[in-house]
């Protein structure tokens, strides 16, 4: 939409698909502005799993903590996209804290950020990122209390669990306007929001959100 473009901000629900290997993953853009919340509503029931974005510049906003706790109430795994890290005054471990203050504690840092003049990310978790993982799961934290050694499998997978639970928030970063963390995004979405829904039934059925009229009066619905 030209006022979309006017405004640099979404006003109303879009869908686009991609597909990464044998994946076809299915793309539902939805406002950020307060304004425009009852259409984010209707479109929460056919998530598999979400995306918030938070500005670095920013950091989380009323409407922020609106959709958060929408989410989880109705179970939807969720992962934090810190969006413009390529600009000017940004301070991660502020952003990190307010994320905290304002949404959850129970959030894993995935990555390291180089905020040089040419912004990057590199997809590391730091040690003692782990710890928020360990600390939900008693044999976990046995074994790291007494100094085992835990392999990666084993966090991994409680990681995953935590995540689809709606209990564990993974933090990436990036830059959408200008393609920075994207291809990681791609990865983790295809690997960590995976559907749940299975069907008992050779009947076709589907959730309807969004009906809307192409340019020669075809209705499309999604």
């Amino acid at each position: 939409m030209f006022l979309e473009r006017q405004r640099g901000i979404t006003i109303q629900t879009a869908i686009t698909s991609f597909q990464r290997e044998n994946v076809k993953v299915n793309i539902v853009d939805t406002p950020g502005h307060m304004d425009f919340l009852a259409d984010v509503y209707r479109s929460l029931s056919v998530l598999d799993g979400a995306i918030l974005l938070i500005s670095a510049k920013d950091g989380v906003q009323s409407q922020t903590r609106i959709l958060f706790h929408a989410l989880r109430k109705m179970n939807i795994p969720i992962i934090f996209f810190i969006n413009k890290i390529d600009q000017n005054g940004i301070n991660l471990p502020d952003v990190y804290q307010d994320i905290k203050d304002k949404l959850s504690d129970d959030i894993i840092i995935k990555q390291t950020v180089n905020l040089n003049l040419k912004p990057y990310v590199i997809d590391y978790t730091e040690p003692e990122q782990w710890e928020t993982v360990i600390v939900g799961n008693d044999y976990l934290l046995e074994k790291y209390t007494i100094r085992k050694t835990l392999n990666i499998a084993e966090l991994e997978k409680e990681e995953n669990e935590r995540i689809q639970n709606c209990s564990l928030y993974p933090v990436y970063h990036g830059s959408a306007k200008n393609n920075i963390g994207i291809k990681q995004l791609i990865e983790v979405i295809t690997s960590k929001l995976f559907s749940p829904t299975q069907l008992n039934s050779d009947k076709l059925c589907g959730n309807v959100f969004k009906v809307e009229y192409s340019d020669d009066g075809q209705r499309l619905v999604y």
